[in-house]
């Protein structure tokens, strides 16, 4: 008699891609990964539920399918997630749309599994980031991804003069009702000829690319009321040595007059240095000149 032995079915976590907008964007692969895992961890289990409605894979929508996990529960609930997978579930992570982890929860879970030893697989798909850059038209051979900026007007203009003086091709995230300070801001740290693109919209009915200087793109801004409507990918043109040769006084004043609204005078001299290529110790000196004037911006 022979006998069968029995293995103990092995648990997976499938990081899935969803669409950021046009559904024909779903890859095979990812569908099918939505349609046979035991569990599906939603930034929102309503937008979720939405579009497995959307592209037909029935029975995920009942409770205990799909369970939330967003920045203000992953925490809490990775622990119970990982015990599942150790027990022997798939589980599906996908956000409201795009590519999780990229300014999306997950984080936490894909870490933890990891440390578990368990699989973690990726199913690669639709991303605001990887299509901005594809038609944003410039250099893509290398850029880093920032995410959203901070929301209040000081920390902002301080993340951003730290960034200035960066050679590689910037994405952002923003919010629609942000963007045309972020325009304003990036025109007076970076230059107002610095080169940009605001994607918006992308794959979705009402798709559009803004692209042009910096200053160009705060008058488009201003003038025309679609820019900063629905999702925004923002694609800066990195610092060029040539910009910095020898220095900028102009700039140096322009990000003085910003940065000493928000910090100390040794600070913002430092970061206005790094911004416009001057010696710290002038930018120093007429950032004490400035503020015995009187001569910075108000803060947000």
């Amino acid at each position: 008699m022979v006998e069968s032995q029995q293995h103990p079915r092995v648990g997976r976590l499938e990081v899935v891609a969803t669409p950021i907008g046009n559904l024909g964007d779903l890859a095979p692969r990812a569908r099918q990964a939505l349609m046979e895992a035991d569990l599906i961890a939603a930034e929102d289990t309503r937008r979720t539920g939405a579009l497995l409605a959307a592209i037909g894979v029935s029975g995920k929508g009942v409770s205990g399918t799909l369970v939330s996990l967003h920045e203000y529960n992953e925490e809490r609930r990775v622990e119970t997630l990982v015990r599942e997978l150790a027990a022997g579930k798939v589980i599906a992570l996908v956000s409201d749309a795009g590519t999780p982890l990229l300014s999306d929860p997950g984080y936490a879970l894909v870490r933890a599994a990891a440390a578990a030893g368990l699989e973690v697989r990726a199913i690669p798909g639709a991303s605001a980031l990887t299509a901005a850059l594809s038609i944003a038209g410039l250099p893509t051979d290398r850029f880093v991804f920032e995410g959203f900026l901070p929301a209040r007007a000081g920390e902002r203009r301080t993340a951003l003069a730290r960034l200035a003086a960066e050679p590689r091709t910037l994405v952002f995230f923003e919010a629609p009702h942000r963007i045309v300070t972020t325009l304003a801001d990036l025109s007076q740290l970076f230059g107002a000829q610095r080169r940009a693109v605001v994607a918006r919209e992308l794959t979705k009915l009402h798709e559009a690319v803004y692209r042009g200087t910096l200053a160009q793109l705060c008058v488009v801004a201003l003038t025309e009321a679609n820019l900063a409507r629905g999702e925004i990918t923002l694609v800066v043109e990195g610092a060029t040595d040539a910009a910095h040769e020898g220095g900028d006084r102009a700039l140096l004043a322009r990000a003085l007059k910003l940065l000493l609204a928000e910090l100390p005078p040794a600070r913002a001299a430092a970061l206005a240095a790094q911004i416009s290529g001057v010696k710290r110790s002038e930018a120093y000196a007429l950032a004490q000149r400035l503020r015995a004037l009187g001569a910075v911006e108000d803060g947000p």
